[in-house]
């Protein structure tokens, strides 16, 4: 038997003109929201709503999930100067 789990996995990033946008992996929740705290406060409340009513079992998840949360940044430094010579 396939044990359950424990977490859902989402991933946050900065929307393509502004605010940030959350995704999650395992199941189909994508939200939006203008900050950090916003965007998480959407993301537990659309996946809450997501999962309201349904089998978590048959979704491969434990009971009372938890979210595990990733943020996507875009790096504040260059790399090319130990990749690349002239």
């Amino acid at each position: 038997m396939k044990s359950l789990q424990h977490t859902i996995k989402a991933i946050i990033r900065p929307g393509e003109e502004s605010g940030y946008i959350a995704e999650c992996v395992e199941i189909a929740v994508v939200t939006q929201g203008a900050t950090l705290d916003v965007v998480t406060r959407n993301l537990q409340e659309a996946v809450a709503l997501h999962l309201q009513g349904e089998d978590l079992a048959l979704l491969g998840l434990a009971p009372n999930p938890t979210l595990l949360i990733t943020m996507e940044v875009e790096p504040s430094y260059d790399l090319r100067p130990f990749f690349y010579s002239d």
